[in-house]
């Protein structure tokens, strides 16, 4: 049975528990949206996620902040392998308790993230050493806090491309950086998605859908993987996007020099934020 508002807070209240502000910790109570999003995943048809395709399950999900398991839970009846990262331990004391005894189901108790660019080794490890599986492709679905929505991402994006797919619930303004194409929202994270995948929001979620309830409104993004990245040279890319977008305001031929080489139809007036991708990859090659 899907957890509902009264289990968890029951879960948490015969514990002595209580909700933590400081790891992000909003539990999701809508079952429609949980349904939408283990819809997204595909896990059960998706030969590329480690399953065996048909409707078989099988395959391979990251699921990062699982609090109380509300997530996990129900990918875990779709048939899928879940490696859940948690950093809060009494949250991980009731994963085990729950969760523990499922074959499929492998718990870290840590932070997802070794340093602002690096992820765990032991999440790394855990992705790709399990030997019931016969890929190191897996799925990204997690109720991710806002201190680590995008760092995560970008990381996952740029260093892991074994990462098929995401589904991910951020808040609102982090969801408009991720498919914004220009703008005040368009940025380095915006840039780094987009040349690796394509970003789509399915659905917003309100205050109403979680609790405790955030101030903020949520939605749930779908980022699936490209067959080949827009650029084969992602690091030139982002060193380029680093430098113009820390003087956004700025013309570009400002931050770079006026004298420097410009593709044809990218002007030295521009500013960041009105070059598409493709022509601060352009801008990129001659840099």
């Amino acid at each position: 049975m899907p957890q509902t508002l009264s289990t968890i807070k029951a879960l948490l209240a015969e514990r002595g528990l209580h909700p933590r502000k400081r790891f992000g910790q909003n539990f999701l109570v809508d079952q429609n949206k949980l349904a939408l999003i283990i819809q997204a995943a595909q896990v059960a048809s998706d030969p590329t996620s480690g399953g065996g395709g048909g409707g078989g399950g099988g395959g391979r999900i990251l699921e990062v902040g699982p609090g109380t398991g509300v997530l996990t839970e129900a990918l875990l009846e779709a048939g899928t392998h879940v490696t859940a990262v948690e950093i809060d331990r009494d949250m991980c004391a009731i994963l085990r308790e729950r969760l523990g005894h499922h074959p499929n189901f492998t718990l870290i108790e840590a932070d997802v993230l070794e340093s602002k660019h690096t992820l765990n080794p032991a999440v790394v490890a855990s992705l790709t050493s399990d030997f019931r599986l016969p890929t190191s492709h897996f799925v990204l679905v997690a109720n991710l806090p806002y201190n680590i929505a995008s760092p995560l991402l970008a990381t996952l994006c740029a260093d892991h491309p074994n990462m098929r797919r995401a589904i991910i619930m951020v808040q609102h303004e982090v969801a408009d950086r991720l498919v914004a194409s220009s703008g005040k929202d368009y940025g380095p994270l915006s840039i780094i998605i987009q040349a690796t995948c394509t970003a789509e929001r399915l659905t917003t979620l309100n205050p109403a859908c979680f609790w405790p309830r955030p101030q903020v409104d949520s939605a749930v993004v779908l980022l699936e993987r490209r067959p080949q990245p827009l650029t084969d040279n992602l690091p030139a890319l982002m060193r380029l996007v680093q430098q113009l977008f820390q003087h956004r305001r700025k013309q570009i031929g400002s931050t770079l020099g006026r004298d420097s080489p410009f593709p044809p139809g990218i002007e030295p007036s521009a500013r960041p934020e009105q070059l598409t991708i493709e022509q601060l990859i352009a801008l990129s090659k001659i840099r």
